[in-house]
């Protein structure tokens, strides 16, 4: 049996482009050592001070999720960085996230996977909220008074007309945001704290939040 403690040898590499981009992204990390990925469209918040922030001003966007080892990871992001000139305002972010676990992938096997950390100071979180379509611009408001710049935000949706997926046991409908916000590690606990005031997430059926820890950021513009 794997241990997540197991896998932080593997990370998710997570770039955010303006729409109609994500595809070009994909088929450059193919070239250096990325197997496959996955494309999620998504759309920015109103504000325009956030969608600088975000590095982007087209409100729709995708989402590019890809997997790899550490090396992999690190070396595939610079290059996306290089070529995509992230640190240009409205050109995407891009950032990396150990991973917990990788079950059903025929490209990374567990034997491959090491305990070796990462090491290193987090100096920026991930704070993932799911609620109810509609207030996901209220944890964008909500995220932006403890001091957060930007988010994006994708409507979620059911694997079939009467099946639901789940995240930590909470069905996700069509009718569900997931909204994502990068944050700096010494405000993550007052953004969740307002995000959790605000919407009511401790009420049943409001929500639900979860923070993951950065490793790399790439064209954030503060």
């Amino acid at each position: 049996m794997m241990f997540y403690s197991e896998a932080v040898d593997f990370e998710l590499i997570y770039v955010i482009v303006n729409f109609g981009m994500g595809s070009k992204v994909l088929q450059k990390a193919k070239k250096h050592g990325i197997t496959g990925g996955t494309v999620f469209l998504g759309r920015g918040t109103v504000k325009s001070h956030v969608l600088e922030f975000l590095g982007i001003t087209d409100e729709r966007k995708e989402i590019v999720v890809m997997a790899a080892d550490k090396k992999t990871a690190d070396e595939v992001a610079e290059f996306l960085n290089e070529h995509f000139h992230f640190e240009k305002p409205h050109h995407g972010i891009a950032f990396t996230m150990p991973v917990c676990d990788i079950i059903g992938s025929t490209a990374y096997k567990h034997d491959e996977i090491h305990t070796e950390g990462s090491g290193g100071k987090v100096m920026y979180n991930l704070v993932v909220t799911v609620v109810d379509r509609g207030k996901g611009e209220d944890v964008v408001e909500a995220s932006r008074r403890a001091g957060a710049k930007g988010a994006t935000i994708v409507n979620a949706r059911g694997s079939g007309i009467h099946e639901t997926s789940k995240v930590f046991s909470m069905e996700i409908e069509p009718e569900k945001e997931v909204v994502f916000i990068l944050v700096k590690n010494d405000i993550t606990e007052a953004v969740v704290a307002s995000i959790r005031e605000h919407l009511n997430i401790d009420q049943p059926g409001k929500g639900i939040i979860f923070v993951q820890s950065v490793n790399k950021t790439y064209g954030l513009h503060e």
